[in-house]
């Protein structure tokens, strides 16, 4: 448990602060928001986050286009079924594919593009985003994860200027090991923001 907890926490980070870095309006609308919302004199707490729709979106579109575990833990066909036109005989061990969703034109317009406004007046009972799984067997995790990962980023945004070092986009390379992890590791300099020095020291 601590280690799922741990590595598809920080590798989700990891994806979310490099579509950042290669988006500065969605961070600028990040930024904006976290001021007006949180202001200046606090650092983003959990209970702030019902105020951050907009840093929610974020973290959706993130891992949309990026879930850690892209192949949803196995499942078992209870009966004979039929599924997309294949005769799927009980007891059959089946995956879903959540990268595939996350990224069918069907589902979604201008699926490879971070956008995440597309989350904004979004359903969850759409069933088109599933990073977590979905219904009873779906991660126990998922409620802990988004706010953890709400706490953290929004934390990143609120705290401090992200550069690039070499100020091209930063390579959205994937590879899959035991999670769906970048092929290089991100390289980032940063730096506090002015009205962050006195809370921070």
């Amino acid at each position: 448990m601590l280690l799922a907890g741990t590595r598809t926490l920080s590798t989700s980070l990891e994806w979310a602060v490099c579509n950042l870095m290669n988006h500065p309006a969605v961070v600028k609308k990040a930024r904006e928001e976290l001021d007006s919302q949180i202001g200046r004199d606090h650092l983003v707490e959990e209970s702030d986050i019902s105020k951050l729709p907009f840093l929610q979106s974020i973290i959706l579109e993130s891992s949309r286009l990026y879930p850690v575990n892209p192949l949803l833990a196995p499942h078992l066909s209870s009966a004979d079924c039929t599924i997309r036109g294949y005769d799927v005989p009980a007891g059959t061990i089946l995956f879903a594919n959540a990268w595939a969703i996350h990224r069918d034109p069907t589902l979604w317009s201008d699926p490879i593009s971070f956008k995440p406004e597309r989350f904004e007046n979004w359903k969850s009972e759409a069933y088109t985003h599933m990073p977590f799984g979905m219904g009873r067997r779906a991660c126990p995790g998922e409620g802990l994860a988004q706010r953890v990962m709400a706490v953290t980023l929004g934390s990143f945004i609120q705290c401090f200027e992200w550069e690039k070092v070499d100020g091209k986009d930063i390579d959205m390379a994937e590879k899959m090991h035991t999670l769906m992890c970048r092929v290089e590791p991100i390289e980032a300099m940063c730096r506090v923001r002015p009205h962050m020095v006195d809370l921070l020291s």
